[in-house]
């Protein structure tokens, strides 16, 4: 039952994605535009994810269980640090530059664009890049007791 929710789930964001014309670089960047043609359109979903997220953590939050009955896994942290800062530069110029983030790139991937391809591959290079320096890290403090 758990899969399937999050086939159907990942399905309706893609498809909200795809409605919103966010799977499109030109419009992210139209919106990144601030010196030139700007398109705010993409405020205006960005403000809509936030206020169905701030209502929707709130009621999580409250939780101890999902509604399929799984525990509930929320983020604990909430100190602003240099990989914070760092993965969110990484991110932002990533996005800027292609046009994509990750939700809209995989949806885009139905199209089979090269563009959505290229920068998806990329992702996963720099999510399999990162994935191993933390091991190595990891592995670095376990052996000088750390």
């Amino acid at each position: 039952m758990q899969v399937l929710m999050a086939l159907i789930v990942g399905l309706v964001f893609g498809i909200g994605l795809i409605v919103a014309g966010m799977t499109n670089p030109a419009k992210v960047q139209g919106f990144l535009d601030l010196a030139g043609n700007w398109d705010p359109s993409l405020a205006c979903v960005m403000g809509g994810a936030i206020l169905v997220g701030l209502f929707t953590f709130r009621f999580a939050g409250k939780r101890e269980r999902s509604l399929l009955g799984a525990a509930m896994r929320l983020p604990t942290a909430n100190r602003i640090d240099l990989r914070l800062v760092l993965g969110g530069l990484a991110f932002g110029a990533g996005w800027g530059l292609a046009g994509f983030c990750p939700g809209p790139a995989l949806a885009s991937l139905a199209t089979g664009g090269a563009k959505a391809l290229i920068f998806t591959g990329a992702m996963l290079a720099g999510m399999m890049v990162f994935e191993l320096l933390e091991r190595s890290t990891a592995a670095l403090s376990r052996s000088h007791g750390g």
